[in-house]
């Protein structure tokens, strides 16, 4: 128990300093582009930025579900890539088919797998939130300027 306790704990920080890292590349990009964005018109413009943003930040959980997988492989808990992506995507999504299931001296990690995907969605819905709302500021204060 101990021992997926401890392997648990660095797989979640070693993917959450990979969302982290994935967060801030998307924070320098939009500072970098952040006049373009809030100059007018910006709807378009938003739209571009939310969806590059958006699919920037589901390549990071990609990363981080293909991290849980080399771990479960590294392990033998599986035997075959597919299999050990899959179990990552689906227990770190927290959808939970069940169709594929650890052995019980490994099952913890299980937990600690979903745990993790509800931390690195709530840092990107916490990024998302902060990066919709600065925006849409940002383009109401440069139209009052006008």
């Amino acid at each position: 128990m101990l021992q997926q306790l401890c392997i648990g704990t660095l797989i979640i920080s070693a993917t959450v300093m990979t969302q982290v890292l994935f967060i801030s590349v998307a924070m320098a990009v939009l500072n970098r582009f952040g006049p373009w964005l809030i100059h007018p018109p910006s709807m378009w413009k938003t739209v571009v930025a939310l969806i590059g943003v958006v699919l920037w930040l589901v390549a990071g959980i990609s990363v981080c579900a293909w991290i849980w997988a080399s771990v479960f492989l590294l392990l033998d808990m599986f035997e075959a890539i597919e299999p050990a992506l899959y179990f990552s995507i689906v227990t770190f999504t927290t959808l939970g088919y069940g169709d594929i299931t650890l052995d019980t001296p490994w099952r913890l990690l299980s937990g600690l797998t979903a745990a993790n995907g509800l931390i690195i969605f709530g840092l990107n819905t916490a990024f998302l939130v902060e990066f919709i709302f600065r925006l849409r500021s940002a383009q109401t204060q440069q139209g009052i300027k006008k």
